[in-house]
């Protein structure tokens, strides 16, 4: 799958909004690709997910015993990833501010995963994942996630997947461009910032 044809999933999907966003990072842009209604047809998520493996090494494929997402934004994604690798696909969640596995979710000692994530940002929330998982006993070889919006800047200790790299810029709240700053302010994500 082509990034143009990524793409054409998110427009189809009403998902490539632009505006004025508050990201769950806490910056802002004037775009924003709401990943939760591109995946919300199973067809759809089926055929991006299985794009995202496809590109995936051989080695680490079949090495993968697991996909742990974080909830909320990366559950139907992992789900979609486990079912193109034909594994269990689980979450961790905050619910103390926190991610931990929850909901009779185990991992066994040592069990190599794969974090999957809709978008990475900062990378900030998948770190923190990645640190659960691990305090659960498993070991995180990958990362992947559907969109990457860091520009780069997420870096990971392991081979990280996106199907789609964008790279729209992004703004501090207190330092934004003065078109942007005109334009209301919308929070469509899923955690406040």
């Amino acid at each position: 799958m082509t990034d143009d044809e990524v793409l054409n999933e998110f427009r189809a999907a009403g998902a490539l909004l632009e505006g004025h966003f508050k990201l769950s990072s806490g910056r802002h842009s004037g775009h924003y690709l709401q990943c939760a209604r591109v995946l919300m047809n199973a067809a759809r998520a089926e055929r991006l997910a299985a794009a995202l493996v496809e590109r995936m090494p051989q080695d680490l494929v079949s090495a993968i015993g697991a996909v742990v997402s974080p909830a909320m934004g990366g559950i139907i994604f992992g789900h979609e990833i486990g079912r193109a690798l034909g594994k269990d696909a689980m979450f961790v969640e905050r619910p103390t501010g926190t991610f931990e596995l929850r909901r009779g979710f185990a991992l066994a000692p040592g069990q190599k995963v794969l974090m999957v994530e809709d978008v990475v940002t900062t990378g900030l929330s998948s770190r923190e994942a990645i640190a659960a998982i691990e305090s659960a006993g498993g070991s995180v070889i990958g990362m992947a996630s559907l969109i990457d919006r860091s520009a780069g800047q997420a870096v990971f200790d392991m081979p990280y997947f996106a199907l789609l790299k964008m790279d729209f810029p992004t703004f501090p709240a207190d330092d934004l461009p003065p078109d942007l700053a005109e334009i209301p302010l919308s929070k469509p994500g899923s955690r406040n910032a």
